[in-house]
């Protein structure tokens, strides 16, 4: 495996955790996990790469070796951390982005505001959360509400064999050299004997607000840099949200000014777990043109 070294950064209030591959003079990727993942997962495709690069890679706050809130989380403060992120890594140039899931959904809202800032941007799945009706927010609030009087938790397991079993369970395609290493990264002690994973719970919790992805149109409409979309055929996070030909799927992508989609064979959610070199192929291609 290509080897990484760690820094911490206080970025606004926390302390979070940044991996890193590569020479200081390489070229520049950043890479961005999604929910409840760590920046350690990257490693299969960042092994497949062929060519030299600067690679930062954070854990997002309350994930894996960066600080928890051990409170609510707000979908906002990722998108701030990226930039303060930025601003310490990049001030000057602007720079070409990977975002998964999670990541994928706070590198296109903040390429929609802040487009000079994004060379190049390459979203694995992350093209937003289904659409909400106004009449959801009731309840959605009382949810909320009624949350806030109990304290969330992750499940435990015996031992890191036990969390990998449950990755592979999750994820066929795995191989156990895979689970291993993401049971490593993915899983903490839980102080009582056993491995839980590496996030706060707090994250389990929803949030009152019902997601607009009307907001998330406006900003994707005013992203200036190309964008590659990268897609699984087997997701199930984007069985559960679309179809490639659905108008609802149409509608999101036309709001890209220059979008290239491409489907990723044999894989899930986790295409970069899936077919890390296939990934690293198309997202090397993209960033050197």
């Amino acid at each position: 495996m290509k080897p990484s070294r760690s820094e911490f950064l206080a970025i606004r209030g926390r302390r979070l955790h940044v991996r890193l591959w590569g020479e200081e003079d390489a070229p520049l990727l950043v890479l961005l996990h999604g929910w409840c993942d760590v920046s350690a997962s990257w490693q299969f495709m960042i092994d497949a790469m062929t060519r030299d690069w600067r690679i930062v890679a954070p854990d997002w706050r309350g994930f894996g070796l960066s600080q928890w809130n051990n409170d609510v989380y707000w979908f906002p403060d990722y998108v701030a951390d990226l930039d303060a992120l930025l601003l310490h890594y990049s001030p000057r140039e602007a720079v070409r982005l990977v975002g998964h899931s999670l990541g994928g959904n706070a590198a296109c809202i903040y390429a929609g505001i802040r487009p000079e800032r994004i060379a190049r941007l390459a979203n694995l799945e992350g093209l937003g959360l289904r659409r909400y009706q106004p009449e959801e927010a009731p309840e959605r609030y009382a949810n909320w509400l009624d949350q806030l009087r109990d304290t969330p938790s992750f499940r435990s397991y015996p031992d890191r064999a036990t969390f990998a079993a449950r990755l592979q369970k999750e994820n066929p395609r795995l191989s156990d050299e895979k689970a291993a290493y993401l049971a490593e990264h993915m899983g903490e002690d839980d102080g009582a004997g056993g491995i839980h994973l590496a996030a706060d719970p707090y994250h389990r919790w929803v949030n009152p607000i019902i997601y607009r992805v009307e907001e998330a149109m406006a900003l994707w409409r005013r992203i200036s840099a190309p964008v590659l979309w990268l897609t699984a055929p087997d997701s199930f996070v984007f069985k559960q949200l679309f179809t490639v030909d659905s108008d609802e799927y149409r509608a999101r992508i036309a709001c890209f000014k220059d979008i290239r989609e491409v489907e990723v064979q044999d894989s899930g959610h986790n295409l970069h777990h899936d077919q890390p070199a296939e990934v690293a192929r198309l997202i090397e291609e993209f960033f050197v043109e």
